[in-house]
């Protein structure tokens, strides 16, 4: 069995490798190269890939993958829209995912950049390493008794709501369905116009669909309050970045946390300090002085990267058993029906 791991980052690698070997799989080739297009042909005689969530595992990826004689994707993140799934059936491709890890991960990350944008912890820090010891700039607001604003209330929205709940602040929520531990805490669902009209601080947990794509578009950020402070640490494509940029000009907003950016691929993740980054929009966002920019590192935690190898290894395991859990998005049946 030859497993090759792809956009393995240097802190995750031992993990990988000591886990695939002490469940009998082998030690994995893990590279440092994320799949695309270019990067694709080095999986042939890989029956088994893993992949990371800014892989391009679009239809001529996938051609060339099972060109190559791979079986199975496991990727190593529970989002999948970088995944065409009926290519995939279409090509006897089983592919599966991480269905859950750590929620706090991201929701202590998310109120991270919160209370960073929230305290000018950035410009103060930056300013102390100058031996500038002023205040000027860098006054922020209690989150005691403000109101936050929790988009999308399942674990992550629900881990984050409680630390809401432990700041005292008045909890409104928006999803599709209610979530009781949420209800339990005092949280009120409204809809979203009102929720973006009265929250003091927007903090984004649902997923990226066809109907979430640009859930917060100019539209939804003109609603918002001035002054409130908006967090995304689920998917970039969450947020119209052009509209959201055009607000900052205006000099909305007081804080942006951003660990999410919809043209995030092929950027984030890699060293790009020494190029030209030709993506104007992003190098704009960055020099607003109430924006903090994160490269997708929300989940980056010893506990999440466990429990993210431990499944991404049972998913193979599976596989090569044989056997169904709830992480497959395209079986090994479905795939050799088509």
């Amino acid at each position: 069995m030859k497993i090759l791991a792809f956009g393995v980052q240097a802190d995750e690698q031992p993990l990988i490798e000591k886990t695939f070997t002490d469940a009998g799989l082998g030690e994995p080739h893990c590279l440092k190269v994320f799949l695309t297009e270019d990067t694709a042909p080095i999986a042939a005689g890989h029956e088994v890939i893993s992949t990371s969530v800014n892989a391009d595992l679009g239809d001529r990826v996938l051609r060339v993958l099972a060109a190559g004689g791979t079986r199975m994707i496991a990727q190593r993140s529970t989002g999948f829209n970088n995944i065409d799934l009926d290519v995939a059936r279409e090509l006897g491709l089983t592919v599966a995912r991480v269905s859950y890890y750590s929620p706090y991960s991201v929701a202590e990350f998310a109120w991270t950049l919160a209370m960073a944008v929230n305290r000018r912890v950035v410009r103060a820090a930056a300013r102390t390493r100058d031996f500038d010891f002023r205040l000027d700039g860098l006054l922020g607001r209690d989150m005691r008794g403000r109101t936050v604003g929790v988009v999308g209330t399942g674990k992550i929205g629900e881990a984050f709501t409680r630390i809401a709940h432990g700041f005292g602040m008045h909890l409104l929520g928006w999803d599709v369905a209610p979530n009781p531990e949420c209800v339990d805490l005092g949280m009120e669902y409204v809809e979203k116009d009102d929720l973006l009209a009265s929250a003091d601080l927007i903090s984004l947990h649902v997923p990226l669909l066809p109907s979430t794509r640009h859930l917060i578009d100019a539209t939804a950020l003109r609603a918002m309050k001035d002054d409130a402070i908006l967090v995304n640490s689920s998917r970039g494509g969450l947020v119209d970045t052009e509209a959201l940029v055009n607000e900052l000009r205006a000099g909305r907003f007081a804080g942006v946390g951003l660990d999410v950016y919809e043209a995030e691929a092929g950027l984030f993740f890699l060293d790009k300090s020494l190029t030209v980054v030709e993506d104007d929009t992003l190098a704009r966002l960055v020099t607003f002085p109430n924006v903090l920019v994160t490269s997708h590192q929300a989940y980056y935690t010893v506990d999440a990267l466990e429990q993210i190898i431990d499944a991404t290894v049972q998913n193979v395991t599976d596989f090569l058993a044989g056997r169904r859990s709830d992480n497959v998005l395209v079986p090994a049946r479905d795939a050799a029906a088509a």
